[in-house]
């Protein structure tokens, strides 16, 4: 006999979202949206076994009876029955055995009960099958919110694969993140079923009557998530960054704020659909990840990150005009691979509070070490450049050297591959080392060494003379 199980799935289609159809559209329908329950009921043979006196089909079959009544009155709600394992014997190991029994309509309860009472347990237990199956039961909408509640007593029987199933229609869009309850299952037993989504075990009769109410509760009631954004000290004081809600399972936005706060300094309540599992991004630079939001359905739920940003000036030279035009800077992370950012000279840039480098694309480039604090601006510039001027109209090779203070020296800069050496370069201050041959030299011996000093604002001329 198997062991006894029963599982609550929870589907939602891409419709859940407001703006559906366009992703990450945060306005509200027009009018409000259908909720459309799907009750998915195993009735194959195992369901005849006992479970606290009764058959396990009677206390589903009651249950469900109770449960649609109580749905009945419901506006923008409509209820359907799917059921499998009922037509055809255990015997006949039919594997898609598995008819939706009543459509959605609204305040249809009454005919959901009816055909109830007619369904008895005989066959296998194709759920993979059946899941695909009730993902067409929905009516096309887009507007709406479709949710499937799945309830069987045992794992599939026939070869199918329910959590790939489950996997590949969640990427698809075609529903969401299912809960998984299982009824006097042990701990290993449920552990074959977390992978088809929020997994909860129900011991006893009662357990699964609160389980499956929460489940029905969940779906139907307003969920909110307000976010609080703080510095070091746990204070509420940043805002006006984006933040987006991603589904953790397809990576796609489902969301986009702009985060904000009233007059008194309080975020403000965003309405999230709780029939989903979200990866919040906080777009600060770097942007702050919190993965699987822990989001409780029909609550307020206030989530708080501690975001504390400081800003980061570059700050022109005070010469004009500017030799290099435009300088550029590249800002990393410490010992982290890849650029957070580039930005120009001139702009302000906010960040969160921590160590960065920053890299000046002057000649030489240059890297600073800062530090950003709450509140605070940190400012990096550089000294005004000279120029080195080149007066020769020999064509050559060569290249251009820093001379280091232990007198050695780095590249910095190659002249143009045999072209003319005319040329004016900005530089910063410091000491440099010209190295050059002539095309015309007929041998290596006839290379000339240069060395120059690069002042703030002067031209230092340097001349090549053929041999």
């Amino acid at each position: 006999m198997r062991r006894l199980a029963v599982f609550v799935c929870v589907l939602v289609s891409l419709a859940t979202w407001p703006g559906a159809g366009l992703r990450a559209q945060n306005a509200p329908p027009v009018k409000p949206r259908v909720t459309r329950i799907l009750f998915l009921l195993d009735a194959s043979g195992s369901m005849l076994a006992p479970w606290e006196g009764r058959a396990r089909m009677d206390v589903a079959k009651g249950l469900l009876a109770r449960m649609v009544d109580s749905l009945n009155a419901y506006p923008n709600l409509e209820l359907g029955l799917r059921a499998y394992g009922h037509l055809h014997d255990k015997s006949e190991n039919n594997c898609e055995d598995s008819k939706l029994e009543v459509a959605f309509a609204p305040k249809n309860a009454g005919a959901i009960k009816a055909k109830l009472k007619t369904i008895e347990p005989r066959g296998n237990t194709p759920i993979t099958y059946s899941l695909l199956q009730s993902a067409g039961d929905f009516p096309t909408d887009k507007t709406a919110r479709n949710v499937l509640i799945l309830i069987t007593d045992g794992l599939e029987s026939c070869k199918g694969d329910p959590c790939a199933t489950s996997l590949a229609l969640q990427r698809k869009r075609v529903f969401l993140k299912p809960f998984v309850i299982g009824i006097g299952a042990e701990r290993e037993f449920g552990k074959q079923l977390e992978c088809l989504g929020q997994y909860y075990n129900a011991a006893d009769v009662k357990t699964f009557r609160t389980i499956l109410n929460d489940v029905v509760a969940q779906t139907l009631a307003k969920t909110t998530v307000a976010v609080n954004l703080t510095d070091e000290a746990g204070r509420g004081v940043e805002t006006n960054v984006n933040l987006t809600f991603l589904n953790n399972v397809t990576g796609l936005p489902e969301y986009n704020y702009v985060h904000y706060r009233d007059a008194k300094g309080q975020p403000d309540a965003l309405d999230i659909d709780a029939l989903q599992s979200y990866d919040l991004v906080i777009n600060t630079v770097p942007p702050v990840r919190q993965e699987n939001l822990q989001i409780r359905p029909g609550k307020a739920n206030v989530l708080t990150y501690k975001t504390p940003q400081g800003t980061l000036w570059l700050q022109n030279p005070n010469v004009t005009p500017n030799p290099y035009g435009t300088v550029q800077a590249v800002i990393r992370q410490p010992g982290k691979d890849g650029t957070l950012l580039a930005l120009p000279f001139g702009a302000r840039q906010k960040l969160l509070a921590g160590t960065y480098d920053v890299e000046l694309l002057t000649l030489p480039r240059q890297v600073r070490r800062i530090s950003i604090r709450q509140g605070q601006e940190t400012t990096v510039t550089y000294p005004a450049p000279g120029i080195l001027n080149i007066v020769s109209d020999l064509k050559g090779y060569g290249s251009i050297y820093r001379l280091n203070d232990d007198e050695t020296q780095t590249w910095l800069y190659n002249l143009p591959d045999g072209g003319s050496s005319k040329i004016n370069v900005p530089m910063q201050p410091g000491s440099y080392r010209l190295i050059f041959r002539t095309k015309t030299a007929t041998g290596s011996q006839f290379t000339d060494v240069r060395n120059f000093t690069i002042r703030s604002g002067q031209t230092s001329s340097v001349s090549i003379f053929g041999r």
